[in-house]
């Protein structure tokens, strides 16, 4: 593998390894091309938010015998963070990170697809609150500020780039990105979009794709996989 920049991360771990393994194949169908997805998008959050959030003190609670301890939070706090799912292949990741968070955070969707002759991504759906609160509107929810953007393949990474931009704009100060698959270009790419403020954490990495922007080997048409909408 290429020499990668610093905040790009791909896990080593040996079960996220055989998993993604799986994932590749041609026989695995949708259910197990589901759990697989799952699992991975776990291994690699986990990995992503024990580097990308810290522990904090919440104030005091009572165990089954009665002592008193210390009880513990995230900082940010979960009502800080949002997940950001790339419609429609990210929706698969988001029960993976909503279950190692303490507590629900927002979902907020990003709809990108590529345009077929200069792949290049173009939004057609975002719900991004917008809004910042006032005294005239003080429930209008404003920018978190640690985003979590969810999908699994980073192929060019202009993907990755245009939700990254649009989070920037919306205000968040952090961006982690969770991929089960990812590029050396689509790495590099989406890591340069905003140094200082993004980390990027892939499962896998592969080195290139092909003229059609598809990952070698890869994973195929990840989203048709899920959905069973091959041969569309």
């Amino acid at each position: 593998m290429a020499s990668l920049p610093p905040n790009a991360h791909v896990s080593s771990h040996p079960c996220l390894q055989a998993k993604l393994s799986q994932l590749r194949s041609a026989a695995t169908g949708s259910k197990e091309v589901q759990a697989l997805v799952h699992d991975i998008a776990l291994m690699v959050g986990y990995e992503a938010l024990a580097s990308g959030l810290q522990a904090q003190e919440s104030g005091t609670d009572k165990s089954p015998l009665g002592y008193t301890y210390t009880t513990t939070t995230t900082f940010p706090p979960p009502p800080r963070i949002s997940l950001v799912p790339i419609l429609r292949s990210g929706l698969s990741m988001i029960p993976a990170l909503s279950a190692l968070l303490p507590a629900p955070v927002p979902v907020h969707h990003l709809g990108l697809y590529r345009e077929k002759s200069t792949l290049q991504p173009v939004e057609y759906y975002n719900n991004l609150p917008y809004h910042s609160p006032t005294p005239a509107n003080p429930d209008a929810s404003g920018p978190a500020e640690l985003a979590i953007i969810v999908d699994p393949i980073i192929a060019t990474g202009a993907t990755a780039c245009a939700a990254i931009d649009t989070l920037k704009d919306w205000g968040v100060k952090r961006i982690i990105v969770c991929a089960v698959l990812a590029t050396e270009e689509g790495l590099n790419r989406a890591c340069s979009e905003w140094v200082e403020g993004v980390q990027v954490w892939a499962g896998g990495c592969d080195k290139e794709v092909d003229g059609k922007g598809m990952i070698k080997p890869g994973l195929g048409d990840i989203g048709d996989r899920l959905f069973l909408t091959i041969g569309k």
